[in-house]
């Protein structure tokens, strides 16, 4: 057996990984914010891009990182 089939992985299931994290990443910094107080009242709690895009961004990120588990490695024939 040769070294690569040793693996679960290969180098574009780890890169489909990292692109996938990245953006959950952006899509918990989408859902960031000023946070309303006791004293304060903050209506950008409310909006679209907090209650929508984020969580859909979000949603894309992990969607891609599981296809990325799930890929399975193109195996290489050998000549023997």
């Amino acid at each position: 057996m040769s070294d690569k089939q040793k693996f679960a992985f290969d180098k574009v299931n780890f890169i489909l990984l990292a692109i996938g994290m990245a953006i959950v990443i952006i899509g918990f910094l989408l859902m960031a914010g000023p946070t309303s107080s006791e004293t304060s009242f903050e209506p950008d709690i409310f909006s679209v891009r907090r209650i929508k895009v984020a969580p859909v961004v979000c949603l894309f990120g992990f969607l891609s990182m599981i296809y990325a588990v799930l890929r399975k490695p193109k195996t290489q024939k050998t000549e023997e």
